[in-house]
C-alpha cells in the first residue's frame, strides 16, 4: 500500500468520524474499521458519479446501513452529486445524508439499509436481475451486461434470518456476481459477540454453496483485499471475503462496543487525526492529491462508460430487435399496447376463484411484457404464479432451466423473497417482479414489504388464499389482521378484487407502477362475474356497484364479500329498503381520487356499512358501521365458516337493516368529511 493509498484511507476514516462529530449522533466505529476495505473495493468498481444510474455499473450494497457516514465519505471524495456540506448535515432534518442509506434522497445509494440483512439480501436480489438480463440480451459476441454486486456486511446482517435466506438461494443459484466482505470485528451493541453469535459463519456458508475467502487483516492489508477481489471474480460461486477489522480502529476505544454507537470525544478525535498525520485543529479535510486520485479512477471509469455506449450502439445496429427492447425497458416505458392483453369480463362468463384470475392474467401479459419475472414461496401450485411457458430461472448446470428464465423457485422463504424482490426492482432494468405467497405469510416478510413501500420499489405480492374462506387449513392460515397492517403502511397499494375486472385492474395498477409496491389478495373460492364492474371503473380503486336512487343503506365491501353484498342488497329490496353496493379493492388508489368523486361514491345521507371477513380496524373512514371478523377464524370448509360466522346474503342484510334504523331520522355526513 502506497503512502498516498494510505492517506486516502485515513481521509474517509476521518470525514466519517467528522460528519458523526458533527451530527453529535451516528457510528464511527464501522467506518473506521472498514475504511481499507472500501477504497479497495470501490478502486476496482465500474461507475459513473455523473451517471449514477448507468446500468452496467458495478453495485454497492452497505448491508450494515448503521455504517453510512463511511459510504457518504465515499460518495464525496468520487465526486456523486453529494458535497462537504452535506457531510456537515448529516443526520440533520432535510439533508441528503440520513441517519442510514436511503436510495429515494443520497445519490449513489442503491438500496435503502438500516434493518439488519435486508442490505445483503437486495444484493441477491440485484445479482438475480443482472444475470437474468444478462443472459436474455448478451450475444456471444456483446456483453452488455457483465456487472458485479459487493456488499458490506457485519455480524448484525449475519444473525437476522433473512440473510440466512437470501444467501442460501444466492449459493443455490451460483450467484457469481455477489462479492460479500463479512466486517468480522467481533463487536455488537451489547458487546462482544461471544455473548450470542460463536457459530462458524464460513462453514455455513459453504454449506450454502459460497466461496469461501480470508483477509489476514483487514486493518491494514489493502493488497490482500484487492487480490481476494480478483479471486472472488474467478469463482463459478458467491463469494464472501471474511475480514477481520478493528472497530473504531486508530480510536482511545478501538475494539469495544463503546465505538459502535456513539461519537468520538473531542480529545480522541484529535490524536487520532494526529496519529494519521492530519491537522488536530481542522475539519473535513479532503487533501488535493487524495481527490486527483479518486478523480483519476473516475476518469478511468467515465471511458469504461463511454466504451459501452459504443458496444450497445453497435449492439442495436446488429441486433435491431433485441437493442430496442433493451431501449426501451432502459426508458422505463412498457410496451405499447400491452394492457390490451388484460382480460375482460362479462357477468355471463362463470365463477372462478380470483388466484386462477390472477394466473389467467399472467398467462395473458408475461409473453408480451417481457420484463415481467416472478416466482412463489414453494407455492406454486397454490399461487398460480407459473405460466405455462415460463422457464425457471435456474443455473444451466442444474438441467432445470437457466438464466433467461423468468420463473423463480423461491423455496419456503418469504422474507428472503420480498427482500430480494426489493433487489430485483433496484437492478433497473424497468423488472415487473412479482412473487406469490398465502396473504397470512406476507406477514413474514413484513420487513421487507416496510422497505418496498419506503423505497418506492414497485415489487407485487401475489398474495393468495385472503380469508376464512380457504377453510381447513384453519386459524393458522386464514387472514385476519394482515390486511388492516398492510393498509396502514404508507405507499403501498393492497387490492382486493372482487371478479375478473377488479383482478385486471390490480394487475393494470401494479404493472405501470413505478414507485409503489402492490399486494393483491386473491380468493381460493369461486366469485361470479359481477355485474357492473369493468377495468376502468375499478382503477379508481373504489365504486358503486348496485346504484339506487335514494338508497336507504351503502354496502360497502372488498373481495368475496362484494358479491354477498350484492344477493344481501336483493333480499333487502324485498324488504323495502334500497341499499347501494359499493366495491372498494384498493383503499390506496381510491385514496387518490378527487373528493367530489369518493363523495359520489360514499355521499352525505346515507348510513354506510362496511364487509369484510377480516379485521374491521381502518374501515371506519369510510363506513359508519362495520361488519368484520375482529377473532381468530376457524377450522372447516369454506362455506361453513363464512355461514358459521354471519358472513351470507341474510347476515348481511340483517346488519344493514339494523344500520338503517339505527340511523332513521339522524343527521349522517360521510365519513370522508373531515376537519382537515
Amino acid at each position: 500500500m502506497s503512502e498516498l493509498e494510505q492517506k486516502a484511507i485515513n481521509t474517509i476514516r476521518l470525514l466519517a468520524v467528522d460528519a458523526v462529530a458533527a451530527a453529535n449522533s451516528g457510528h464511527p466505529g464501522a467506518p473506521l474499521g472498514m475504511a481499507p476495505a472500501a477504497h479497495a473495493v470501490w478502486q476496482t468498481m465500474k461507475f459513473n458519479p455523473k451517471n449514477p444510474k448507468w446500468i452496467n455499473r458495478d453495485r454497492f450494497v452497505l448491508s450494515n446501513g448503521h455504517a453510512c457516514a463511511l459510504l457518504y465519505s465515499l460518495l464525496v471524495l468520487y465526486g456523486y452529486d453529494l458535497s462537504i456540506e452535506d457531510l456537515k448535515q448529516f443526520r440533520q432534518l432535510g439533508s441528503k445524508t440520513p441517519g442510514h442509506p436511503e436510495a429515494l434522497d443520497v445519490p449513489g445509494v442503491e438500496v435503502t439499509t438500516g434493518p439488519l440483512g435486508q442490505g445483503i439480501s437486495n444484493a441477491v436480489g440485484i445479482a438475480l436481475a443482472q444475470k437474468q438480463f444478462a443472459a436474455t440480451y448478451n450475444k456471444p459476441d456483446f456483453q452488455i451486461s457483465d456487472s458485479n454486486i459487493f456488499v458490506f456486511l457485519g455480524d448484525g446482517c449475519l444473525q437476522e434470518g433473512v440473510a440466512s435466506e437470501a444467501s442460501s438461494l444466492a449459493g443455490h443459484l451460483k450467484l457469481n456476481n455477489i462479492i460479500a466482505f463479512w466486517d468480522d470485528n467481533h463487536i455488537s451493541i451489547d458487546g462482544n459477540t461471544n455473548v450470542a453469535f460463536t457459530e462458524d459463519v464460513l462453514g455455513r456458508y459453504k454449506a450454502y454453496g459460497w466461496n469461501i475467502l480470508e483477509v489476514e487483516n483487514g486493518n491494514t492489508d489493502v493488497d490482500g483485499i484487492t487480490k481476494a477481489i480478483e479471486a472472488a471474480k474467478k469463482s463459478d460461486l458467491p463469494t464472501i471475503i471474511r475480514l477481520p477489522t478493528t472497530i473504531g480502529f486508530g480510536s482511545l476505544a478501538e475494539g469495544t462496543h463503546g465505538v459502535h454507537g456513539a461519537p468520538l470525544k473531542a480529545d480522541d478525535i484529535k490524536q487520532l487525526k494526529t496519529k494519521f498525520g492530519f491537522n488536530p485543529e481542522e475539519s473535513f479535510v479532503i487533501p488535493k492529491e487524495v481527490t486527483e486520485l479518486y478523480n483519476k479512477h473516475v476518469s478511468e471509469n467515465q471511458q469504461v462508460e463511454n466504451d459501452w455506449n459504443k458496444l450497445f450502439a453497435a449492439y442495436k445496429e446488429k441486433y435491431p430487435t433485441e437493442g430496442a427492447e433493451v431501449e426501451r425497458r432502459l426508458s422505463g416505458k412498457l410496451p405499447e399496447g400491452w394492457e390490451k392483453s388484460l382480460p375482460v369480463y362479462t357477468p355471463n362468463d362463470k365463477p372462478v376463484a380470483t388466484r386462477k384470475l390472477s394466473e389467467i392474467v399472467l398467462s395473458n401479459v408475461v409473453p408480451v411484457v417481457p420484463e415481467i419475472i416472478g416466482g412463489s414461496a414453494d407455492l406454486t401450485g397454490s399461487n398460480l404464479t407459473r405460466t405455462t411457458d415460463m422457464v425457471d430461472f435456474q443455473h444451466p448446470d442444474t438441467k432445470l432451466g437457466d438464466y433467461s428464465g423468468r420463473y423463480i423457485r423461491y423455496g419456503v422463504r418469504e422474507h428472503g423473497m420480498g427482500a430480494i424482490m426489493n433487489g430485483i426492482a433496484a437492478f433497473g432494468a424497468n423488472y415487473k417482479n412479482y412473487g406469490g405467497t398465502f396473504l397470512n405469510f406476507v406477514s413474514y416478510a413484513a420487513g421487507a414489504v416496510r422497505l418496498s413501500a419506503l423505497s418506492h420499489h414497485p415489487v407485487t405480492w401475489v398474495a393468495t388464499h385472503d380469508s376464512i374462506g380457504l377453510g381447513e387449513d384453519g386459524p393458522t392460515h386464514q387472514p385476519i389482521e394482515t390486511l388492516a397492517h398492510l393498509r396502514a403502511i404508507p405507499n403501498l397499494s393492497v387490492w382486493r378484487p372482487a371478479d375478473g375486472n377488479e383482478t385486471s385492474a390490480a394487475y393494470k395498477s401494479a404493472i405501470e407502477s413505478t414507485s409503489t409496491p402492490h399486494v393483491i389478495a386473491l380468493t381460493r373460492q369461486n366469485l361470479p362475474q359481477l355485474e357492473g364492474s369493468s377495468i376502468e371503473v375499478a382503477s379508481k380503486g373504489g365504486y358503486t356497484l348496485i346504484k339506487q336512487d335514494k338508497p336507504d343503506v351503502i354496502i360497502a365491501a372488498s373481495g368475496s364479500e362484494v358479491a354477498i353484498a350484492v344477493d344481501a342488497s336483493k333480499k333487502l329490496s324485498e324488504e323495502g329498503i334500497k341499499a347501494n353496493v359499493v366495491s372498494i379493492p384498493d383503499f390506496l388508489t381510491f385514496d387518490k381520487q378527487d373528493q367530489s368523486y369518493q363523495l359520489s361514491v360514499l355521499p352525505d345521507g346515507v348510513p354506510i356499512l362496511s364487509v369484510e371477513v377480516m379485521s374491521t380496524f381502518g374501515w371506519s373512514k369510510y363506513s359508519h358501521e362495520q361488519f368484520g371478523l375482529n377473532r381468530f377464524g376457524a377450522s372447516g370448509k369454506g362455506p361453513a365458516i363464512y355461514e358459521y360466522f354471519g358472513f351470507t346474503p341474510e347476515g348481511v342484510a340483517d346488519k344493514a337493516a339494523k344500520t338503517v334504523q339505527f340511523y332513521k331520522g339522524k343527521d349522517v355526513l360521510s365519513p370522508l368529511n373531515k376537519a382537515f
